[in-house]
C-alpha cells in the first residue's frame, strides 16, 4: 500500500505517458538517424525475470519422448492473472512488437476487460522475442504498465506463429485451467464481444467441453513455392488438410487448450498455425463447428451488418475506434 498522502498516477496519465514515450521512441528509432548503440546504453531497464515454471509441470503424465518439447522460457509472464477469480473468457491475441497502436486500440475497445461487469474477461497479447533489443525493451516498458503481455523465448516471426499459438495453449492450461472459454485471434481483428459472449457462449448455460468453432476451411496444401501458404510435400505429404478454423479467430472450451498442447508435443510442427491446430484436433477426434459469424476477410462497416458478426479481419486501429464508438453509441437503435 502507498504511504498516506502519496499521490498515485491515474490510469489516464499512465496511458498518455506511455503513448508519448512509445511514439517518440518508435519514430526516433525507425527514423534511421539514431546512433548505433547509444540508445540502448541510455535505457538500462532490465528484462523482468518471470517466475520459473518447471518444464511441462502441468503435464507430468506424459512419459514418452516429445517431438516438440516446447521448452521455451517466459521472458515476460502474467502468471497471477487468473488467481483471484477464474475468467469466463480468456482472449489470446497474436501480435508483434511494432504493433503498439493495434494493442492500444484493442485495450480501449473490444479487449477492455471491464466492459462486462458480470462476465470476467482476461485479455493477453502473445509475442516471441524480437532480434531487436530496443523493441524488446519497449515491449517490456509497455508490459510494466498494462500487465497484459506474455513473451516466450523464441524468435518472433511469421514461420513461428505455430509456436506462438502453442504458447497461448500452454499458458491457459498452466495458469488459467479453470477458465471456461478461450478466443484466439489476431491484432487486426474486430470482435463483436456482445455477440460472442451472450449469443454464442452464453454465460448462464452449462459450459461445453471439447468444443471448437470458427470459420471452418476444408482445403489442401498449396505446392507453389511462391505462395505465402506453401507447404512442402516432405513436411505434409497428404493431399487434403483436416478441417481447420481460420487463424484470424476461433473459440474453444478451455479444456481443449491442454488437449492441443499435449497433442502438439508428439505432432510434427507445421508453420501454418491454423492448419497445425486442425491436425491436432483430428488426432483428438474433435471436429470444429462452422460458424458464419467468424469472417476471415474485410467487410465494409454498417451497424446492422456488424451486429450480426463475431469477427472481422483487416481492421486498422483507427477503424477499430470508429466502429466501437459507433456501435456503443447506437445500442438503442434497431436494425
Amino acid at each position: 500500500m502507498p504511504a498516506q498522502g502519496t499521490v498515485m498516477p491515474s490510469k489516464v496519465s499512465c496511458l498518455y505517458l506511455l503513448t508519448v514515450v512509445c511514439w517518440a521512441s518508435a519514430l526516433w528509432y525507425l527514423s534511421g538517424s539514431r546512433p548505433s548503440s547509444s540508445y540502448v546504453g541510455q535505457v538500462s531497464i532490465p528484462m523482468r525475470k518471470a517466475p520459473k515454471v518447471s518444464k511441462n509441470s502441468t503435464f507430468s503424465n506424459i512419459r514418452t519422448r516429445s517431438l516438440n518439447p516446447h521448452d521455451f522460457g517466459y521472458l515476460i509472464n502474467e502468471a497471477k492473472k487468473c488467481e483471484a477469480e477464474p475468467p469466463f473468457l480468456v482472449i489470446l491475441i497474436s501480435t508483434t512488437h511494432k504493433e503498439f497502436n493495434a494493442r492500444q486500440a484493442i485495450r480501449e475497445t473490444w479487449g477492455d476487460e471491464t466492459t462486462f461487469p458480470d462476465v470476467r474477461v482476461v485479455t493477453l497479447f502473445l509475442l516471441g522475442r524480437s532480434i531487436d533489443t530496443v523493441l524488446n525493451q519497449m515491449v517490456e516498458q509497455e508490459s510494466q504498465i498494462f500487465h497484459d503481455i506474455v513473451v516466450e523465448d523464441f524468435i518472433d516471426s511469421y514461420h513461428n506463429l505455430t509456436l506462438k499459438t502453442l504458447m497461448g495453449m500452454r499458458w491457459v492450461a498452466t495458469f488459467c485451467p479453470k477458465s471456461q472459454y478461450v478466443l484466439k485471434t489476431d491484432s487486426d481483428i474486430f470482435v463483436n464481444m456482445e455477440n460472442l459472449i451472450f449469443n454464442l457462449l452464453k454465460p448462464t448455460t452449462k459450459p461445453r467441453r471439447r468444443y471448437f468453432t470458427g470459420y471452418v476451411i476444408n482445403g489442401g496444401p498449396i505446392r507453389d513455392m511462391r505462395s505465402k501458404w506453401y507447404m512442402p510435400r516432405d513436411l505434409y505429404p497428404e493431399s487434403k488438410y483436416p478441417p481447420f478454423c481460420s487463424g484470424t479467430g476461433y473459440v474453444f472450451s478451455a479444456d481443449v487448450a491442454e488437449l492441443i498442447y499435449k497433442t502438439s508435443l508428439h505432432t510434427r510442427l507445421l508453420h501454418l498455425e491454423d492448419v497445425y491446430v486442425g491436425v491436432c484436433l483430428r488426432k483428438l477426434g474433435i471436429h470444429p463447428f462452422q460458424n458464419s459469424g467468424f469472417n476471415h476477410w474485410k467487410m465494409a462497416y454498417s451497424l446492422c451488418r456488424y451486429r450480426r458478426v463475431v469477427t472481422v479481419h483487416q481492421i486498422s486501429p483507427e477503424e477499430m475506434h470508429r466502429i466501437w464508438n459507433d456501435m456503443t453509441s447506437k445500442k438503442h437503435l434497431k436494425c
